[in-house]
């Protein structure tokens, strides 16, 4: 017998939902898709912009708008590259780069927040530039970092951990289940 006898329970992810309502739940990124697919508005972008338009959607307002993602249309690096390589516009962080900085930097190197943004940023930068970069992050990278909102099983989870040091991953997971099940407050997004 349920512990939970008389607790709300999640209800059925559909277009009669208000915009609230479905706020005040979670959802996976597949299901807001498919609710998204199923009332035709867009399906791109984030959980957090999708849920957005969607919360539009169910309460009959206008949708906010779809931002144009402009992918760049410049070259991408192929092997070989070297220290003096410069870094193009719109580079993405691409296995010839992982190659090249495991190589450089060893087998420790990935590539964390610090060097995605650095070669997303960093067009006229030379791959040497890079390398200097990632040694001169590494101090702020042991340091936790604030999870994005997206991240949402991500925080749950560091922050379990945090409280329940010994605790196991299937505890851990067992706990999310049940927090993720809960109601939340639709404005505190």
């Amino acid at each position: 017998m349920s512990s939970n006898t008389g607790a709300e329970a999640r209800p059925e992810l559909s277009a009669a939902l208000s915009g609230d309502e479905l706020a005040r739940w979670y959802w996976t990124l597949a299901e807001l898709t498919g609710l998204a697919r199923e009332l035709g508005i867009p399906r791109s972008g984030g959980k957090a912009a999708l849920t957005q338009r969607l919360r539009a959607a169910l309460d009959g307002a206008a949708p906010p708008p779809v931002p144009v993602r402009r992918r760049s249309a410049g070259r991408q690096l192929t092997a070989p590259v070297n220290g003096s390589t410069v870094i193009p516009e719109g580079q993405r962080c691409s296995q010839v780069l992982r190659e090249f900085f495991r190589r450089e930097i060893g087998p420790s190197f990935h590539f964390d927040a610090y060097m995605r943004t650095f070669i997303t940023e960093g067009a006229g930068s030379t791959l040497a530039h890079a390398i200097a970069h990632w040694h001169a992050t590494r101090p702020a990278a042991t340091q936790p970092r604030e999870i994005g909102s997206q991240f949402e099983l991500n925080r749950f989870l560091r922050d379990w951990h945090a409280e329940h040091p010994a605790g196991s991953r299937t505890e851990a997971l067992t706990a999310w289940r049940a927090h993720r099940d809960q109601p939340r407050d639709p404005t505190a997004r």
